[in-house]
């Protein structure tokens, strides 16, 4: 079991939770190949996580790469940082821009006993 995690991405986890789901599962390999095809804002750092994570597995040596699947997909949200927009009249409006903490996990499946 390896891990990796990407703190303070500035994009929304709104969009990051739509790929977490669709990664949950999936064998790292089908995930990395998906990943790089795909044209969605965040899959270029979930790439980049994902293939840290199987260098963390590979590093570690005590799990088979190829076996890899994707374990657990956490998107949390991280600290907003408040922007102002001049109005009409004088007036302002506040713009969020907000920022996602992700953690990655991957470990071989688990073979059912029996």
């Amino acid at each position: 079991m390896s891990t990796a995690r990407l703190s303070n991405c500035r994009i929304a986890p709104r969009k990051l939770r739509v790929l977490a789901k669709m990664l949950r599962g999936m064998p790292v390999t089908s995930a990395i190949n998906s990943l790089r095809f795909m044209n969605k804002s965040g899959s270029r750092e979930f790439f980049k996580l994902l293939v840290s994570a199987v260098a963390n597995a590979e590093d570690k040596g005590n799990s088979d790469v190829d076996k890899l699947v994707v374990r657990t997909v956490l998107v949390d949200q991280g600290p907003t940082l408040k922007r102002w927009r001049p109005r009409a009249m004088g007036r302002a409006n506040r713009i969020n821009k907000k920022t996602s903490h992700v953690f990655v996990e991957v470990s071989e499946p688990a073979v059912a006993a029996g």
